[in-house]
């Protein structure tokens, strides 16, 4: 076993994990942050995305001893209850979640675009959510919402 110490959504912890653990398994199993979703647990469907010192991660691909003195963003660290991120508010307001499954990570992907790139086209927002799978939607609400929520933050 090996102590990793990091900060997820602000807060610090320490927590013991094997060589061979995973970020998703840590944030899920030690931590109990539940919105980094188990997929494919291949990359592949983009449930598990998180942003790791500022970048998206896939978190399921994220050796967890790599994260060591990191600082991950998960859904739980946008917006508070009365006070939703705009991203939570327009995902909500369009209609952009169905079973909600991908949303975490489709929200997290979109949160990474907007911090890149805060006047994306629509072209932008299909490009760099094409990594997270939804199996509910057509993604047009999805796109939607993202757009809403650039135009919403840029204000």
């Amino acid at each position: 076993m090996y102590t990793l110490e990091l900060k997820v959504n602000g807060q610090p912890y320490k927590v013991e994990v094997k060589a061979t653990a995973n970020l998703l398994e840590v944030l899920r199993d030690k931590l109990g942050i539940t919105s980094p979703k188990v997929g494919c647990e291949t990359g592949d469907c983009g449930t598990c995305s998180v942003i790791l010192n500022g970048k998206l991660v896939k978190s399921c691909l994220v050796n967890a001893l790599t994260a060591q003195g990191a600082e991950v963003l998960t859904l739980e660290g946008l917006g508070r209850p009365g006070a939703l991120h705009p991203l939570q508010q327009a995902f909500h307001e369009h209609y952009a979640a169905q079973c909600g499954f991908c949303t975490p990570g489709m929200i997290m992907a979109a949160k990474a675009l907007l911090d890149e790139n805060p006047q994306p086209t629509k072209e932008d927002v299909k490009h760099y959510l094409s990594g997270n799978l939804c199996r509910c939607t057509g993604y047009v609400k999805i796109v939607d919402a993202v757009m809403a929520a650039a135009e919403e933050m840029r204000r």
